[in-house]
């Protein structure tokens, strides 16, 4: 190798924008329901099959600006993630960034729109930088978002039968 020749470091050649997904599901809710649902971060619990332990900071809540913390857990290991919401229009909308709006890694977002007697719910997930610690070759990157797909639809699964239960009392 010369003096003038550089290394290639594949991961410097990968695009975080490759990285995203966005699933649906139809729930037997209210979009304004579906929404306080889902901006209560401590519920995600009841649903979600990796998150756990999520609470806003104290005196937070779910608006723009607002932080909150929990644990995840994946392949054996866990670790808690700091998230910032950074979209918060009640009955639309739903948004967090995982390490802040200003230098997060992961991009979660949920809208609602009424469809019949229920809502239509949209996830996307969203890599906004790489990160070594998520993957450093394609292989590690295509492997966590179809770890992180199943996990949505796993979610949006849940999400759906708890308020079908929740409508119908059984909860």
């Amino acid at each position: 190798m010369s003096a003038t020749s550089t290394r290639h470091d594949p991961f410097e050649a990968l695009d975080a924008a490759d990285f995203a997904f966005t699933r649906c599901a139809w729930v037997d809710a209210a979009p304004a329901r579906v929404y306080a649902v889902i901006s209560d971060v401590s519920a995600i619990g009841r649903w979600s099959p990796h998150a756990t332990d999520v609470a806003f900071d104290k005196g937070a809540g779910p608006r723009v600006g607002a932080w909150f913390s929990g644990r995840n857990r994946r392949d054996g290991k866990e670790w808690t993630t700091r998230s910032q919401v950074v979209r918060a229009d009640p009955g639309t909308a739903f948004g967090f960034v995982v390490g802040g709006a200003e230098d997060g890694i992961v991009r979660w977002g949920w809208t609602f729109r009424p469809q019949g007697r229920g809502t239509v719910v949209q996830q996307s997930w969203q890599l906004l930088r790489l990160d070594p610690v998520l993957g450093t070759t394609r292989a590690d990157l295509d492997a966590l978002r179809r770890y992180m797909t199943d996990s949505v639809e796993a979610t949006l699964t849940a999400l759906a039968e708890w308020l079908t239960e929740e409508r119908s009392g059984r909860q």
